[in-house]
């Protein structure tokens, strides 16, 4: 928790904060949005604060600069994290979360697992041996943004932790598989090296060559199947919680499973041809599930 918790800055700069991790959010377009608009105010904006933090680290790896540029750009978000907590954040979005992680008691470890992820990403080729290593990735990078979500909706503890590994492991593996193609491009291949070689795709240092393969379908279902079992395991989680509480989890289990469908249903030999949701489709998702 956080160590002391001296005066908050003036109004006027914790409204520049709010708004600040609002834009973040509006003008990423993502499903984000679609499932945060139904929360009340309160949580929402925590929401905000949050997916503004993880766009931000994301960003510093997505960009093409060298592997230890971005991990000094990653260490500096590390400071921030401890900065935080220790009540003295310098950024606008360090200073959106201070007041989060104070009412909701967000834990520390969540934040760090989160840029441990990113600094996976930061390698100049990202390249895993297995599965365990593929699932430790999926829970940094999406398992423990779970974690920090379930706790801002109220979930206990441990129900909470279950539903944000089931989840997590779901939205991200769907992720992986929806962006083969586009991963390639920053030589970043998550589908692990003996997976591929039980399929026998060896050579995983030419891209092309195994996003080719004709075995790479056998694969992808693979890891699709892994993705649905836990989409199943995380709806079974949700019976027992408070369906008000879990809304915004529930609206982005179903989009994904979306996606997944239609990643599914175009096939794993044309990974470049993108399988987009209409706002249209997002919004009757969000409806039904965050209303209804």
């Amino acid at each position: 928790m956080i160590i002391t918790t001296p005066a908050l800055e003036d109004d006027k700069s914790q409204r520049s904060a709010a708004a600040h991790v609002e834009c973040v959010v509006r003008q990423s377009e993502t499903s984000f949005y679609w499932a945060m608009r139904f929360l009340a105010e309160q949580e929402r904006q925590a929401m905000f604060a949050i997916y503004a933090f993880c766009r931000e680290v994301d960003d510093l790896v997505d960009n093409p600069r060298e592997e230890s540029i971005k991990r000094v750009a990653l260490g500096q978000w590390r400071g921030e994290i401890e900065r935080i907590y220790g009540g003295y954040p310098r950024t606008l979005t360090g200073r959106a979360l201070l007041p989060v992680i104070e009412k909701f008691e967000l834990r520390k470890q969540d934040f760090r697992a989160v840029i441990d992820g990113m600094e996976m990403d930061a390698e100049s080729s990202v390249r895993f041996t297995d599965m365990n290593e593929l699932k430790l990735y999926c829970d940094r990078v999406a398992g423990a943004v779970g974690r920090i979500s379930t706790d801002i909706f109220g979930l206990p503890r441990e129900i909470g932790e279950m539903l944000a590994s089931a989840e997590g492991l779901a939205l991200q593996l769907t992720n992986i598989l929806r962006d083969l193609a586009e991963d390639s491009q920053r030589n970043r291949l998550y589908v692990p090296a003996d997976l591929l070689a039980a399929h026998e795709i060896d050579d995983t240092d030419d891209l092309n060559r195994v996003l080719g393969h004709p075995r790479l379908p056998e694969v992808c279902e693979i890891l699709a199947d892994i993705a649905v079992l836990n989409f199943e395991q995380a709806q079974k989680i949700a019976v027992n919680c408070d369906r008000n509480r879990i809304r915004p989890a529930m609206i982005m289990l179903q989009i994904y499973r979306r996606i997944l469908s239609r990643l599914r249903s175009r096939g794993w030999t044309n990974i470049d041809v993108p399988v987009p949701l209409s706002k249209a489709t997002k919004f009757w998702i969000a409806l039904r599930y965050g209303v209804l």
